[in-house]
């Protein structure tokens, strides 16, 4: 009779649904970066981004969280990889959104306008930043064989 580690298999399905958690939380920003900094002209913040690299942004944040859910659903490695490649490519694409929103973001840099949302850049700080640290987290997960 083999004998089986509650313990890990309590961990493995942890960090699945923690995984799972951190692809909701992508839709969301991507979602929220798209209405926010496409919703009109007049963006909100203190830059104006182009329409190319929002389009990019939401494009890639697509296929990024098809990726996910596919490699969650079904892990295999070459998913895993695929999944990790598509995740920092989207996190990449969101810091360079970030670096021309932020204040002093160089000659992309206007006046800011109303902003429903929050007052600076701290709303966007905190989903990119974040994403960043939970796409290191998705990575070591997938490298480490951590999904079952």
């Amino acid at each position: 009779m083999p004998v089986t580690c509650e313990v890990c298999h309590d961990a493995a399905v942890e960090i699945e649904n923690i995984l799972w958690m951190l692809v909701a939380l992508a839709a969301v920003v991507v979602l929220l970066t798209r209405l926010r900094l496409h919703a009109n002209a007049q963006q909100a913040g203190h830059a104006q981004v182009s329409d190319t690299l929002v389009n990019a942004h939401t494009i890639v944040g697509v296929l990024m969280l098809v990726a996910g859910v596919f490699y969650l659903a079904s892990p295999s490695d070459a998913k895993g990889y695929l999944a990790v490649l598509v995740w920092w490519a989207e996190a990449i694409i969101g810091l360079l959104v970030l670096a021309r929103w932020l204040p002093g973001g160089g000659r992309h840099a206007a006046p800011a306008t109303d902003d429903s949302w929050a007052q600076g850049p701290f709303l966007s700080i905190l989903g990119h930043v974040g994403m960043v640290l939970g796409v290191a987290f998705f990575t070591y997960a997938v490298f480490s064989g951590k999904v079952a």
